[in-house]
């Protein structure tokens, strides 16, 4: 089932290739969309393809990468627009 979701990630994930991370996690899984820092201190991230492969980078961006600490990590789930063609980092 194809799916969208709007991801805010918060703690420490900042400066430490998170965005770098998710784009190869997401591009891995065959997602689409972007990630990027927002002025708050968290990262966003808006991704479309298989429910369950946003289920996998949802579990993989809770966990981050290894000098990130990453204390919340809850999507906002939309329907499927098929928006993108790849998934890049964007400012």
């Amino acid at each position: 089932m194809l799916a969208r979701a709007n991801i805010l990630v918060s703690g420490r994930v900042q400066g430490v290739c998170f965005r770098g991370y998710t784009e190869r996690w997401a591009s891995d899984l065959k997602l689409t969309g972007w990630v990027r820092n927002r002025g708050d201190g968290r990262v966003e991230i808006v991704v479309e393809g298989e429910k369950s492969g946003i289920e996998k980078l949802l579990a993989l961006v809770r966990t981050g990468p290894p000098f990130a600490r990453v204390s919340g990590a809850e999507p906002t789930w939309e329907e499927w627009r098929g928006e993108f063609t790849g998934f890049r980092i964007t400012w």
